[in-house]
């Protein structure tokens, strides 16, 4: 007889009725984030639903959602594949990034409320505490939300929807740049963090753009020396 689960009657050990494409979806997202599944690896839906243990529909949701992300992309034969990095492109990348980092950052300055101020912090709170823990996975999630919230104070609805867009795409470039530390992780990020709460409290427009500018600029920087010393990303990574 199989054991049921006294919530939702499901058999223990596998997911709960109706959350298997979210927890799909967030173990296969955790893995491309982590570069578990490095880009251009298939996605395999009949090796997934064993994996897993559920039907294809649950499975199918949950590459849909990672493919609205841009995680994960569907070839012309139908095969899904973890989304490759465009390396090609990043220069173009790199300068919208900046931009947006700019642009939101100064926005939220001029126009963030109390409550978007104390939800920046919590999440500035979060991020300071997986930088603690050196859990690169939370720091990379944090941080997206981090920049995202920002974003949101700014009040431009379309500048919001297109950072969170490069914020997205650039998950997996910030894991290389954690990889680029061989020792301890830099307090520097964190401290600018800091700098751009501070500045977008004091509505101090001009002090925020010159921190996310450098912000910006030192993480293009970092990456662009790791992925130029890096042969496997030049060789195998190309989009």
């Amino acid at each position: 007889m199989v054991e049921q689960d006294d919530e939702t009657g499901s058999a223990r050990g596998r997911p709960k009725r109706g959350h298997g494409a979210a927890t799909a979806y967030a173990v296969l997202k955790r893995e491309i984030l982590d570069l578990t599944l490095p880009p251009g690896s298939p996605v395999d839906e009949v090796g997934l639903t064993e994996r897993f243990g559920m039907s294809r529909t649950p499975i199918r949701e949950a590459l849909v959602k990672l493919a609205g992300e841009g995680l994960v992309v569907t070839l012309a034969n139908r095969a899904t594949v973890v989304a490759p990095l465009d390396i090609l492109g990043l220069p173009q990348f790199f300068d919208a990034l900046t931009l947006m980092y700019r642009a939101t950052t100064r926005l939220a300055a001029a126009n963030r409320t109390d409550g978007d101020l104390a939800a920046i912090r919590v999440l500035q709170a979060g991020y300071a505490e997986a930088f603690a823990a050196r859990d690169i996975s939370a720091m990379i999630e944090v941080n997206r939300d981090f920049h995202a919230a920002i974003a949101s104070a700014g009040r431009n609805a379309y500048f919001g929807e297109l950072f969170e867009r490069l914020l997205d795409e650039g998950r997996r470039l910030l894991r290389f740049y954690y990889s680029s530390f061989d020792e301890s992780l830099p307090h520097a990020f964190l401290d600018e963090h800091e700098e751009m709460v501070a500045a977008i409290e004091a509505r101090d427009v001009a002090r925020a753009d010159r921190i996310a500018a450098a912000h910006a600029d030192q993480i293009v920087r970092q990456i662009q020396a790791y992925i130029a010393q890096d042969r496997r990303l030049n060789a195998d990574l190309l989009f």
